[in-house]
């Protein structure tokens, strides 16, 4: 892990192509603009973790099902 120490209006290059920009420091907050290409996803780390708790949540097979008996029926 990398630990950088930055200050307002100072910045870290990720890359060509994204750039996080220190807004502002008040305390334990820091505020910070982060300029990327639209096709890269950016997620705050708790809801980045929620998104990935509900898919691993949605594709786990419901408790007390049997999918061994599921498959020979579609093939009927």
């Amino acid at each position: 892990m990398l630990v950088l120490t930055r200050r307002p209006h100072q910045q870290i290059m990720l890359g060509d192509d994204i750039t996080i920009n220190i807004v502002e420091v008040n305390g334990d907050n820091v505020r910070i603009a982060i300029d990327a290409p639209r096709d890269v996803k950016i997620f705050r780390g708790e809801i980045y973790k929620a998104i990935k708790d509900e898919n691993l949540s949605a594709a786990a097979p419901a408790a007390g099902i049997d999918l061994s008996q599921a498959l020979p029926k579609l093939a009927d």
